[in-house]
């Protein structure tokens, strides 16, 4: 994925400024895609000067006034075009497992007290997670937008569950006597 497809979907959602764009980033599509404000302002400008967005006019024109952005049919074209590309899975690069792979050579000092700090942060992220699907998905919410983004939703729930369920294991396994070397 890319920034400026994940703005273009978010404005699509909802015409929005920069900083509006920044905080629903931080609530939604944060969670699977993040941006700072100063990378989402940037794309704005090259989204702009390429005739996918455009700023919309302001009632009044005051200095310092945030724009506020709505996607343009060509900004629509390059989303859908987007959308229907193939595009292959890409390689997990995680530094806990690269660490944990480091750790079979130098020892694993530090490492289990860490271990117990990503599972307690992914217990309160699918914590987090479950509480959205419970307000934001009732039951007979099914129409086609709501099951994408309710999938979308449970992508994050099952890689939550995966590594709370993975990191118990780990640290399970870690606490098992060692046998004679």
């Amino acid at each position: 994925m890319s920034l400026p497809h994940a703005i273009l979907t978010a404005l699509l959602e909802k015409p929005s400024s920069g900083l509006e764009l920044t905080r629903r980033f931080d609530r939604s599509i944060g969670y699977f895609w993040s941006a700072t404000h100063q990378q989402i302002y940037r794309e704005l400008g090259r989204l702009e000067r390429e005739g996918l967005t455009r700023a919309l006019p302001s009632a009044q024109a005051t200095r310092g006034q945030k724009k506020e952005y709505e996607v343009l049919p060509a900004g629509r074209a390059e989303l859908a075009r987007w959308t229907a590309a193939s595009q292959d899975p890409k390689p997990l690069r995680d530094t806990l497992l690269l660490r944990l792979r480091a750790a079979a050579v130098v020892g694993t000092d530090g490492i289990e007290a860490d271990l117990r700090r990503h599972l307690d942060l992914h217990k309160e992220q699918l914590a987090e997670y479950e509480e959205i699907e419970r307000r934001d998905f009732p039951p007979g919410r099914d129409a086609v937008e709501d099951r994408l983004r309710h999938v979308v939703l449970r992508a994050g729930i099952d890689l939550e569950t995966f590594w709370t369920q993975w990191l118990t294991r780990t640290l399970e396994e870690l606490a098992e006597p060692q046998g004679p070397s």
